[in-house]
């Protein structure tokens, strides 16, 4: 099943997608955009772009499991979602996904503006990436 995995926030939004066989996830871009209702469209598009059949969105818990401010702003980016592209959206928690995002491009050297561009597509593959080790 292709499933695409977005990593919401206020001004950038990561996104990912896997294969078929749910192997491999790939990122796909980032969406600069604050409005949310561009965001949706926008993620909308690579939804149809890429045919998928799901769509992970990641939830920014707390260390102890709590939900805060952020959390909320994700969920209900989550249902706004699945209204509008009409495929099952589920919420996946994304804890630590930006440190280990940032560890991986310490490992291959990224730095500066090319980092704050791609790190959330980067933290949205790992969100995919947990998603996928978590349906084995």
């Amino acid at each position: 099943m292709v499933i695409l995995s977005v990593d919401y926030g206020d001004s950038r939004t990561g996104l990912a997608v896997c294969d078929k066989t749910e192997f491999l996830a790939s990122p796909v871009g980032v969406i600069f955009e604050k409005y949310e209702p561009k965001v949706i469209s926008a993620v909308c598009d690579k939804i149809k772009e890429y045919k998928a059949e799901m769509v992970v969105v990641g939830l920014p818990r707390n260390m102890d499991g709590s939900y805060g401010e952020r959390a909320q702003k994700c969920s209900d980016f989550a249902k706004e979602l699945e209204k509008a592209s009409l495929v099952r959206t589920v919420m996946w928690d994304e804890r630590l996904t930006t440190v280990s995002a940032h560890r991986v491009l310490n490992d291959v050297n990224v730095r500066g503006k090319k980092r704050k561009n791609i790190i959330d597509a980067v933290s949205a593959v790992m969100i995919l990436e947990d998603f996928l080790a978590s349906r084995k």
